[in-house]
């Protein structure tokens, strides 16, 4: 539950800093968070299933470096994909 926890948090911050470095994929403070924790969530997920060697399940230093850098990861690219989906859209 932590681990979910720890890259929910690290999308939604991912999501929202990469908004904030290019606003051609701000999708607003709630669209950028929202996006960051699906991506985060989901990221994360599929980096504890196919690289199951990295999260060893318990709460080291090592689990928790994965964990912040896949959800953060994913939380940059979802929010950057649908960004930019978004402003293509309204061009």
């Amino acid at each position: 539950m932590e681990q979910i926890l720890m890259n929910l948090v690290a999308g939604a911050l991912g999501g929202n800093a990469v908004a904030k470095a290019s606003p051609n994929f701000d999708l607003g403070t709630l669209g950028n968070t929202i996006s960051g924790l699906v991506g985060g969530g989901v990221l994360g997920q599929v980096i504890t299933l196919l690289l199951p060697s990295l999260v060893s399940g318990k709460l080291d230093v090592g689990t928790i470096i994965t964990q912040l850098i896949g959800g953060g990861a994913g939380g940059a690219l979802l929010t950057a994909v649908a960004g930019a989906i978004k402003n293509r859209a309204a061009a």
